[in-house]
């Protein structure tokens, strides 16, 4: 009788293992075998991190070996198991490798094909034709659109974090993590603290030093030590952590009343104002987006305030970028006086203050909660929703949005949320960080998330111009090397144009995104379909990229980038394009680690070696 060796992996994460009864079926081309129990005498299967084999015989030839169903039956108490993958020798020798990456819960199945990535036109078998209908129903039952605010890019359906289908749920280990950052970034900030010294005014620049108490590095060190300098104010437009708001100015704008004089001792070329534009030596930083925004009102023995400024910013001589005039609202008048470096000391320190205020509202709302977070979910859900998971572009994303829509629907539960830490700790808190996002996601584009569009939309992608930019050049060589391995990756499963543009279930996941994370907006440019290869690359690259390099540049993370520990993709083509990937990584890495020995700030924000896959990693 036929002989199958079965080889069962075990996730190593908390939890994991299971006591519970394991039955595997084989599904072949010519029959199906019966129910057999996985089971070793005086042996404890399935352990966390184990690795079992078993011998399983069958009455007759099962032809090809096209599904195999896994059971999970009650030994004691329900007890969930993380399958990572099966791996099947035939009675020929040949080796068949079938992942999972999921979560078995109560007395539950799953029934899994062979690793092979397969596009909907490539399944003519009806077995396999409706096993990848099937799951793709369970999933659209599973994964369901919610309006959480009005305006808000729509996310998933579910309260809290418990609510969420098994599989994208932290794991214990990850959960736990979680809890411990949280704990740890609030001891850090002494928020509790921080929220008295808020109540009162501070009556010493020392009181700043507090913030940097526990936080202790190379970059907070100098910053601590320079950050009332213009050199250190400019340079943070560049490569701080909100790197995505600095534009060339082109015009100086009637809402800005700056005249040479005014800045004229600013100006070490002595070029009127006017010229000094045209150059291309005067950039812009506008807040215009909080203007009107409403002030937190939460606490009612404390006011609150929030400024909409503009600053106008000089490459001097050196190259450097330093601010040169600082208008703190939107409409000029007595009332809204222009602040100058010439301005008495404190006046100007002041300025800066309230121009970083409202930048970080501005990074952590828009550039890190909606641009890299919830733009990630959208891309996640509707990827779940229409992508199986034999999908080849299903294998390429799913390491890119781990852990997004838990970690986002954490943030709903306790930080954006009524009552939430933003309502606590910020001046945009009790709905106005609401309001910023419905007004951001009128502007919100598909081009802006093109990292190479969005630098050359803003004229800062001048090399000679602009020297010291690393966000820059850093992120267009990450955005370079993703491209290339998506191009790849595509070119291996769609042979032509034709190809791309016939992939039903590739157009299903592409108008959900757009339908219901973008809205509808025919304004955000985000594609309803795809007919090349080409573009599907560049599409591809913007969700790696968005939820990878852009996360960590205004972030900052630590898993890396090209390093897939769940192997969706079995085939050869694809793991030598991750290996030539990762070889291009590396030497990006090297690139960046070379310049950063000449540097007393290093940017190393978009190293690889410390790029995260995904937003929650």
């Amino acid at each position: 009788m036929p002989s199958y060796t079965v080889t069962v992996a075990t996730g190593s994460q908390w939890f994991a293992g299971t006591d519970d009864y394991i039955y595997l079926s084989l599904v072949g081309s010519t029959g199906c075998s019966e129910k057999h129990l996985l089971d070793k005498a005086f042996y404890n299967d399935f352990e966390r991190g184990a690795v079992d084999s078993y011998d399983v015989t069958v009455d007759e030839e099962l032809g090809e070996i096209q599904l195999v169903k896994i059971e999970k039956r009650k030994y004691w108490l329900h007890d969930d198991w993380y399958l990572k993958y099966i791996t099947l020798k035939t009675p020929l020798g040949d080796y068949i490798e079938f992942p999972c990456y999921r979560w078995i819960t109560g007395e539950g199945e799953i029934i899994l094909r062979d690793g092979r990535a397969k596009l909907a036109r490539d399944d003519q078998i009806h077995i396999l034709k409706q096993h990848r209908r099937k799951e793709l129903e369970t999933r659209q039952k599973q994964y369901r659109w919610v309006e959480w605010n009005p305006g808000f890019p729509l996310s998933i359906d579910a309260k809290c974090h418990k609510d969420l289908p098994r599989d994208i749920q932290f794991d214990s280990e990850k959960g736990v993590d979680f809890v411990l950052n949280y704990s740890k970034a609030m001891e850090n900030l002494f928020i509790n603290r921080f929220m008295h010294m808020f109540q009162s005014s501070w009556s010493d620049f020392a009181d700043f030093e507090k913030i940097f108490v526990k936080i202790s590095n190379t970059i907070s060190e100098r910053v601590m030590n320079h950050w009332q300098e213009d050199l250190m104010f400019g340079y943070q437009f560049l490569n701080g952590c909100n790197p995505v708001l600095i534009r060339q100015c082109t015009k100086l704008p009637e809402k800005l009343p700056v005249t040479t004089r005014m800045v004229e001792c600013s100006l070490e070329r002595q070029l009127p104002l006017e010229e000094e534009v045209k150059q291309g030596n005067i950039f812009i930083v506008d807040f215009e987006l909080l203007d009107g925004i409403d002030a937190n009102k939460t606490d009612p023995c404390t006011m609150q305030f929030l400024a909409a400024p503009i600053c106008l910013l000089y490459k001097n001589l050196a190259n450097k970028i330093v601010p040169i005039a600082i208008q703190l609202n939107q409409v000029p008048g007595d009332e809204n006086p222009i602040f100058l470096p010439s301005d008495a000391k404190y006046d100007w320190l002041l300025a800066k203050i309230w121009v970083r205020s409202s930048d970080f509202h501005m990074h952590q709302t828009i550039t890190h909660l909606l641009r890299t977070h919830l733009v990630s979910e959208v891309f996640g859900i509707a990827m779940y929703r229409h992508l199986p998971a034999v999908h080849p572009i299903f294998k390429l994303l799913v390491a890119h949005v781990r852990f997004t829509i838990a970690i986002n629907t954490k943030a709903r539960e306790q930080l954006i949320c009524e009552y939430g830490l933003f309502d606590k700790a910020n001046a945009t808190g009790g709905g106005g960080h609401v309001q910023m996002v419905q007004r951001a996601m009128q502007e919100l584009t598909y081009s802006s998330l093109c990292f190479p569009e969005a630098i050359k939309a803003r004229g800062m992608d001048s090399t000679e111009n602009i020297p010291y930019y690393f966000y820059r050049d850093d992120g267009l060589l990450v955005w370079e090397a993703i491209k290339e391995f998506t191009a790849e990756v595509v070119g291996i499963y769609y042979e032509s144009d034709q190809v791309v543009a016939e992939d039903q279930e590739l157009q299903d996941f592409l108008k959900d995104v757009y339908v219901y994370g973008m809205r509808g907006r025919k304004t955000s440019g985000f594609p309803k379909s795809i007919k090349t290869r080409e573009k599907l690359s560049e599409y591809l690259t913007v969700v790696i990229f968005t939820a990878s390099a852009q996360h960590a540049a205004v972030n900052f993370g630590q898993l890396f980038l090209g390093m897939y520990p769940e192997e969706h993709f079995i085939e050869k083509p694809v793991k030598e394009a991750m290996a030539r990937f990762r070889k291009n990584l590396e030497t990006i890495v090297s690139v960046i680690a070379e310049r950063n020995k000449k540097k007393k700030l290093p940017y190393y924000y978009l190293s690889p070696d410390r790029i995260p896959n995904s937003v929650a990693i």
